[in-house]
């Protein structure tokens, strides 16, 4: 299944996308949220298609699509998880996970714009693999990780560099910002994707791929990072992991190349979909 959300920001209802095509099903799920999940939402939604899917309403092309996830507790952030990536950068390779969180209000949908912060300098892009937790997670096993994955997004991780790397403290500051986390357009169902660890991702910037590789260049796989980050902290439903980026950020450029007002960001993952954001000056909301 391929979830959706859609509508107005803050007033996302839930739909499923079918054959090309987005529906409403509202009138049977209230909303993906850690409710939803928690309580055998994804089993139910496959049942409901199955008996009403023919009374489903369309809904027109170009709507607007949110989040997927509707306000996950926390979204759990992985740096340097590509091996290639950690060599563009000059780090050495992590002999565990690094952890950081991501603002759950900097979540936006796929196509909406990326702001550039005030005063920021170096906004930088990130493509990558998000997993969604679909039930609540403590000392999980490798083993058994992935018996608590509810499917997969699509996720821009977008990093303001002077942000996270010279003021100081952790990489939270550059991650956080308003619209630093672009998450969509669907979330595709666990039994959707064969392999979580054999899928292209590719980035590219007005038009020219800069980012281009594969999730069998992780350096923790999914079970492993479920299983680690389960011994720190208790995962929800509707929780959020997004997996780390591979090579190609322009941190990693010579000279280095950041966002500016008037680029044009795409994404895509092998069976998450597409995702494109334009870039705009700061705006005081």
């Amino acid at each position: 299944m391929k979830l959706i959300r859609f509508g107005e920001p803050g007033k996302e209802k839930p739909g499923i996308h079918i054959d090309g095509k987005n529906y409403d099903v509202s009138g049977f799920i209230k909303d993906y949220d850690e409710f939803f999940f928690e309580h055998g939402g994804l089993p139910h939604l496959a049942w409901m298609l199955d008996q009403h899917n023919t009374v489903l309403p369309e809904l027109p092309s170009g709507i607007r699509l949110g989040c997927p996830v509707a306000r996950p507790s926390k979204i759990v952030c992985i740096g340097l998880n590509y091996a290639k990536h950690a060599k563009e950068t000059g780090a050495a390779i992590p002999t565990e996970p690094i952890l950081f969180f991501k603002s759950t209000t900097a979540v936006v949908g796929p196509n909406d714009a990326i702001m550039i912060p005030r005063d920021s300098v170096k906004t930088d892009w990130e493509v990558e693999l998000a997993v969604v937790i679909e039930k609540k997670a403590s000392y999980v096993t490798e083993a058994n990780a992935m018996d608590y994955v509810a499917g997969y997004c699509l996720h821009n991780d977008v990093s303001e560099r002077e942000f996270q790397l010279e003021r100081g403290g952790t990489w939270d500051k550059g991650k956080g910002c308003d619209t630093f986390a672009p998450i969509g357009p669907w979330l595709v169902s666990k039994e959707e994707i064969k392999d979580p660890h054999s899928l292209r991702l590719w980035l590219s910037l007005n038009g020219k791929i800069v980012q281009d590789s594969n999730t069998d260049d992780l350096i923790f796989n999914v079970p492993q990072l479920i299983a680690y980050i389960s011994k720190f902290m208790t995962l929800l439903p509707g929780d959020i992991i997004s997996t780390g980026t591979p090579a190609g950020v322009g941190l990693g450029m010579n000279p280095p190349t950041y966002l500016k007002p008037g680029d044009v960001v795409e994404l895509g993952i092998d069976g998450l979909g597409v995702s494109k954001q334009s870039v705009v000056a700061y705006q005081q909301s």
